[in-house]
């Protein structure tokens, strides 16, 4: 028996390509008319979906790596096995019409006006060089001058920062970072800094080529007004407009029509279910840019534009993009599809927070609104964080003797609030709510830091890195 023939992804449409339940519409679309029903997940379903998690860790982090169900694991691996089984009949039959008919779902997703805008790519790091390699182009090229500026707000991602560094500032571009406040009240400080920073830049006789603007910013984590910043930018004669929302499909509303930024990014493995790694990249066929943007992997579609470039640069594992169906349809088993599982991971993320917070009498970064599926809650000044390296130790303290994986931030004592003993706030646990996550999991994280604080804990307690390596090879000689 030939097993294709009961597999989905074998049935032929009139022209042998990859076919399902919808149709495409002119520009890319799909028909929601021919969309099946998908019955609703069950709790027990759930736990099953993520039964390969290690359930003796408390995992409060969704943020960093995303998660996978297991259906989608399975979709991915029958991917892998179909490539295996035969490659050419793959790379030529099925390939390209199974990513044409990732993108049509994902620009649903986005609200995107035309498939030719949406693009699939790695990560958003990767958006991020090629938008910046565009941008380099246009130094060496002269099209733009050297002193013009890239703004790019403070709390970028650190990855970003260093693109933007390697990419601009090497080409002749001038870095301007935007201040931001931490802890936050209102987005109008957001708004205001931005502000100020153009007049700057202005005032200095530059001219802003680029503004990078996070959605969500990943450390400290906060929304950020990105629809009004893009508006200012427009008034301001900034020339593009480049939103990073790494953590954004799958956390908050995406619309990039709505946004009118000239690209947008955001990874599709952090919230969007998807198995690592891949990201979208978005690119306004309006804006003139869009058509210069290339791949930095060149391989045999180069010159064809950017979403065929980003379909094949060179033999690797597409499977990540090639589940997005399955990954649509594990989410529209939720109660409201994934506009709901956004807003219930928000309200449970906000609870959550604030019963933290009143335990350990500190206080939220931000305020819920300005918050997503993610929230920085203040840790007790007592615990005596210093520095970046504390907030990395007493994080690795909790994932190797209390089993809680969470990221902690270090907020510097001259910006920070007091807690309720006087303390002053230094670090912050930003935790994250995905549909895996159980109460007792934020209990843990609660518990293992009264407990550090009743035992008098500080983080000058804690052995460097050096000292760690120094017992560990100690230890390791003794029992030779």
């Amino acid at each position: 028996m030939d097993s294709r023939r009961h597999d989905h992804r074998f049935a032929a449409n009139g022209d042998g390509d990859i076919g399902g339940d919808e149709e495409e519409e002119e520009g890319g679309r799909l028909s929601k008319r021919m969309r099946p029903l998908s019955p609703r997940i069950s709790s027990a379903e759930i736990v099953a979906e993520f039964s390969h998690h290690d359930h003796a860790v408390a995992r409060v982090n969704n943020g960093s790596f995303g998660c996978c169900p297991a259906s989608v694991v399975a979709d991915q691996l029958n991917w892998q096995h179909l490539f295996l089984r035969q490659p050419d009949e793959f790379y030529f039959r099925h390939l390209q019409p199974s990513i044409h008919r990732s993108r049509s779902l994902v620009r649903e997703l986005i609200n995107a006006a035309h498939l030719d805008e949406v693009s699939l790519v790695d990560n958003a790091t990767t958006a991020a060089a090629i938008v910046f390699q565009h941008v380099a182009w246009s130094f060496i090229e002269g099209a733009f001058s050297p002193g013009d500026v890239v703004v790019m707000l403070h709390y970028a991602y650190g990855a970003v920062k260093q693109s933007i560094h390697a990419y601009v500032a090497r080409a002749g571009g001038h870095v301007v970072e935007v201040p931001l406040p931490f802890p936050l009240s209102s987005a109008e400080e957001i708004i205001s800094e931005f502000r100020r920073t153009l007049d700057r830049c202005r005032a200095d006789g530059r001219r802003v080529r680029l503004a990078v603007i996070d959605h969500i910013t990943s450390m400290p984590s906060v929304v950020i007004p990105v629809k009004e910043l893009t508006r200012i930018c427009r008034e301001e004669g900034v020339d593009q407009v480049f939103v990073d929302g790494a953590h954004s499909i799958g956390n908050i509303e995406v619309d990039v029509e709505d946004i009118g930024a000239d690209f947008y990014t955001s990874n599709l493995h952090k919230w969007l279910f998807c198995p690592p790694s891949v990201a979208v990249l978005h690119a306004r066929l309006s804006s003139v840019a869009a058509r210069r943007l290339h791949h930095p992997v060149v391989s045999h579609e180069y010159g064809n534009g950017l979403p065929l470039e980003s379909g094949w640069i060179g033999n690797r594992d597409y499977t990540p993009q090639l589940v997005i169906p399955t990954v649509v349809e594990f989410v529209n088993r939720f109660e409201g599809g994934l506009q709901g599982i956004q807003q219930r991971n928000h309200e449970k993320v906000v609870e959550m927070g604030k019963m933290l917070a009143a335990a350990w009498g500190t206080r939220l970064g931000c305020p819920p609104e300005m918050s997503c599926s993610m929230i920085m809650v203040g840790l007790p000044g007592c615990l005596g964080i210093s520095s970046d390296k504390d907030a990395m130790k007493i994080r690795t303290l909790l994932r190797e003797e209390y089993k809680v994986e969470v990221p902690i931030y270090y907020q510097p004592p001259a910006q920070g609030d007091k807690d309720e003993s006087g303390a002053v706030i230094t670090g912050y646990v930003r935790i994250s709510h995905q549909v895996y996550n159980v109460e007792d999991d934020y209990h843990r994280l609660r518990e293992a830091i009264l407990k550090l604080v009743g035992d008098g804990f500080n983080c000058t307690l804690l052995p460097s890195q050096e000292d760690r390596l120094t017992c560990f090879f100690a230890a390791r000689e003794m029992k030779s």
